[in-house]
């Protein structure tokens, strides 16, 4: 069964290349991947397609309105039922590997992208069912923080990627860092391959790699070993 995904932006033009190339492409072509980008403005009922306004108690920049973000909302329900509705936003759940693997089992997804200065607080205690952040850091609006949930959540769907296992072999999924990688040539300037991934011997080379993950998780990343 495919993920479908609906994102609701203000500039949805942001969104047009990030699922025309690579994994995300092909998870489309595929039929694996449905990734459906509105555009805001087609929901709002005031002149000149305006959704956003000062906000009340005064102070700078401006807020995503209420009315044509629940158009919206009413609008997509009415044809399917939403198993997340998600708010991109920095004050959101720090989003990670986990988050990832159990997002990538839903069948439908709706991601709000704010802008300016966020959306309408009465917006997202009414309809919001999980608020995720890519980090610690303010964007100019969600449309990357979505791009980057969907290129990780596409490339866990089941046959999506070639290898199904690489997924499986990535950073974080076990909670720690993936081990180093090499490739051709065994020796570039004197700098060689180490020569265990040369042996053949799989049982060793898994074990090796094991190894080097944890080595690798304890020197960059010792909290997620907490």
């Amino acid at each position: 069964m495919a993920l479908h995904i609906d994102i609701v932006s203000v500039v949805p033009d942001l969104l047009k290349s990030p699922f025309d190339h690579s994994i995300m492409k092909r998870a489309r072509e595929k039929g694996l991947l449905k990734v459906n980008v509105i555009n805001l403005r087609d929901y709002t009922n005031y002149a000149r397609l305006q959704v956003d306004d000062y906000p009340f108690g005064g102070g700078a920049g401006m807020v995503l309105m209420i009315e044509p973000l629940v158009n919206a909302l009413e609008s997509l329900q009415a044809t399917k039922s939403y198993d997340e509705i998600i708010y991109l936003s920095p004050d959101g759940e720090t989003f990670n590997q986990k988050t990832a693997n159990a997002l990538s089992l839903k069948n439908n997804l709706l991601l709000i992208c704010g802008h300016y200065k966020g959306i309408d607080q009465r917006f997202r205690d009414q309809f919001i069912t999980k608020e995720i952040s890519i980090g610690d850091y303010v964007l100019s609006g969600g449309e990357l923080a979505a791009a980057v949930l969907v290129d990780s959540l596409g490339r866990l769907i089941p046959g999506v990627l070639n290898d199904e296992s690489s997924a499986l072999s990535d950073s974080f999924q076990d909670n720690l860092l993936a081990p180093p990688v090499y490739t051709r040539p065994e020796n570039f300037r004197g700098w060689k391959v180490p020569e265990i991934l040369l042996s053949g011997n799989h049982k060793k080379i898994e074990e090796w790699r094991q190894e080097q993950s944890l080595e690798r998780t304890k020197e960059k990343r010792p909290d997620l070993l907490d």
